[in-house]
């Protein structure tokens, strides 16, 4: 396998190239960041992505800038350097077309995608941990050489992220399915938001801030990104258009349990589908309910009141209702173990609920 020794060249210092060269920093690969806004280059250089100026013959080049501009970065690269090239776009095929009608050997650029992120952008959200345990598709085309191919999968491996191997068609429908229709459901569910009286929103609850907290991710990226993955993601919006059919025409009737309970149970198929912690697959968890002050400190005393049970806490939730002095903390474990978490909870003064 192809040895990532360095250097590395980063174009595009957001969020994502900063984290690589945060990553690759770690382990005392060199790195050249490279930005067309100077701000964003000298802050990730700052906090340790890299070097704006060294000079250097890179051995890898990973592109991380916008969609619109990714394979026209990518094909420039190729020509500029002998360096293997890939990039960290969200959408794969639309660069490979467009680097293909700039470049004519594209042997030395392998697509890749790291599945992390944040609803946050630029360089001060980057995290050297950001990809450590995360997915990072890694999405070869007919031509990329082997070596181009070993070398992006040590890239990956390097920032402490496990690697999947998929063809580019593959690729974007399944971000289709599982990043961009998300991010557009999220966003439709939030702009019925705008014009709610405030007395509506006042019975906001952690229901609706789940369905809602990616509509903050920037509208101009995100326009780039969805625009980019249009053939996917239209054959995905015409059968959610179908189910919003079904559920209009339910609704229109008097009986309409059948036709709503399909669906919905439909979705309860679909949500049970998606892995658990550590790839795992998904397994039905118990709630703990703890009611917690709002006060400095609580939270570190009920983590460590429940360490105390034995119970591993596989997941939580916090909800802060509006106008309330508490809130609430869902400890998510383990059928079996919850017993002993009420009990030891409990016994330590704190109101618990299942």
């Amino acid at each position: 396998m192809t040895e990532l020794r360095g250097p590395v060249r980063i174009v595009g210092a957001g969020l994502i190239g900063t984290s690589i060269g945060l990553a690759l920093a770690r382990l005392g690969v060199v790195v050249e960041l490279v930005d067309a806004n100077p701000d964003n280059a000298l802050m990730a250089e700052r906090i340790g992505a890299g070097s704006r100026l060294v000079q250097i013959e890179p051995q890898l080049v990973v592109v991380a800038v916008p969609p619109d501009h990714v394979g026209a970065v990518i094909a420039e690269q190729l020509a500029q350097t002998d360096a293997i090239v890939t990039d960290a776009a969200s959408v794969k095929s639309k660069p490979l077309t467009d680097a293909r009608l700039l470049s004519a050997d594209l042997s030395r650029y392998v697509g890749s995608h790291p599945m992390a992120g944040s609803e946050r952008n630029g360089p001060l959200a980057a995290r050297a941990d950001l990809f450590d345990g995360a997915t990072w598709a890694i999405t070869p085309h007919e031509t990329s050489s082997p070596e181009a191919v070993d070398l992006v999968r040590r890239l990956a491996e390097a920032c402490g992220a496990r690697t999947v191997d998929l063809s580019v068609e593959d690729h974007d429908l399944a971000v289709a399915r599982v990043s961009h229709l998300p991010q557009l459901m999220s966003s439709l569910a939030a702009g019925t938001l705008v014009d709610a009286p405030i007395s509506h929103l006042q019975l906001s609850g952690q229901g609706v801030r789940d369905v809602t907290r990616i509509a903050a991710g920037d509208p101009g990226l995100w326009t780039q990104i969805v625009s980019a993955n249009s053939a996917a993601l239209t054959g995905l919006l015409e059968q959610i258009r179908d189910e919003l059919d079904r559920v209009l025409v339910a609704l229109g009737k008097e009986e309409a349990g059948d036709e709503l309970t399909s669906v919905l149970a439909r979705g309860v198929s679909g949500a049970i589908r998606v892995p658990g912690k550590h790839g795992a697959p998904h397994i039905d968890l118990v709630s703990v309910l703890v009611t917690i002050p709002d006060r400095p400190g609580q939270l570190a005393r009920l983590f460590n009141d429940a360490a105390a049970s034995g119970a591993n806490v596989e997941d939580l939730r916090i909800d802060h209702s509006p106008g309330r002095p508490v809130g609430e903390v869902e400890l998510l474990v383990k059928p079996g173990s919850d017993d002993q978490m009420v009990a030891t909870l409990t016994e330590r003064g704190w109101v618990v609920h299942r």
